[in-house]
């Protein structure tokens, strides 16, 4: 692959984030990578701004209840990710000086980092070489690379592997090479419409060269929102973080019209301890009664 065409791109291309200017810290850049699993950049920018201006530091959050963390975090979904964040924020501020640490190893033994945060953190934050892996990596390195329609189902040795030997040599090139890639993936080599006469790698794309054939590989799930338990998880805690204090349950049984789902969802929400029960029967969000 053509470093310096992707690179060259990326330099008058890509979009001004605030997670990627020269002035944020990595504790912005952790705070923006737990953010954006699954959440588009639109929904995630303005709330990255409000957790940042009121939680600065790690400490900064670690100080916060864990209600108070839920209630912040908002529509963003997966609300799980605010409570592991608030965790590693505890163990950054305790045991780490108030730093995130910038090395894959020390950070994926924070609560709730895994793998691919890690490296992000390490190769974003702090411009370590390291392979960085996401759906947008994956399938321009489907296309460009090994000519196919799309990526298939994830194998993180593979993956890994496919991205490292095609990282730059240079320590700070690959950095910025990695997050090329990734933006390559989100505004141009898209899943759907992608916009190939606008790719840096047109000339060079094994998939273009190959007369880009159809993705012959397993189906890919489509993942629904509507009636879901997700969708009912979040109507239950809209109504906690909309409330002052904890709430009686008949104000949780109006949010949803079938029993046995929303019971099985509340049953849930409190086995992963986003929603606590006081001694006299309410609901609130944990740390808030």
């Amino acid at each position: 692959m053509n470093h310096e065409l992707l690179l060259g791109w990326w330099d008058t291309a890509a979009r001004d984030l605030p997670w990627r200017r020269p002035d944020c810290t990595a504790w912005g850049v952790l705070v923006s990578e737990i953010m954006l699993q699954q959440t588009p950049v639109s929904r995630v920018e303005p709330i990255w701004h409000e957790w940042l201006s009121r939680w600065p530091v790690p400490s900064a959050m670690a100080a916060a209840s864990q209600g108070e963390v839920l209630r912040m975090w908002g529509k963003l979904g997966y609300p799980r990710r605010a409570l592991r964040l608030h965790e590693a924020a505890t163990v950054i501020a305790r045991d780490h000086g108030d730093v995130v640490p910038s090395d894959v190893e020390t950070l994926e033994s924070l609560p709730g980092i895994g793998s691919y945060t890690a490296r992000a953190v390490a190769t974003f934050a702090y411009g370590q070489k390291c392979a960085v892996v996401d759906t947008n990596v994956r399938r321009v390195v489907a296309r460009a690379v090994h000519g196919a329609g799309d990526a298939g189902p994830p194998s993180t040795k593979r993956d890994l592997r496919d991205v490292e030997v095609i990282l730059p040599s240079s320590r700070e090139d690959a950095a910025v090479f990695s997050a090329a890639l990734m933006e390559l993936g989100a505004l141009i080599c898209t899943a759907k419409n992608q916009k190939c006469a606008d790719c840096p790698l047109y000339s060079e794309c094994a998939w273009q060269l190959a007369g880009r054939p159809a993705y012959a590989g397993p189906a890919k799930k489509v993942q629904q929102f509507a009636g879901t338990d997700r969708q009912v998880r979040g109507k239950l805690l809209d109504v906690l973080r909309g409330a002052p204090g904890p709430v009686p349950k008949a104000q949780l049984d109006i949010v949803w019209h079938d029993i046995t789902q929303r019971e099985k969802c509340l049953v849930s929400l409190l086995d992963d301890g986003l929603v606590e029960q006081t001694r006299d029967g309410l609901f609130a969000l944990p740390g808030e009664h």
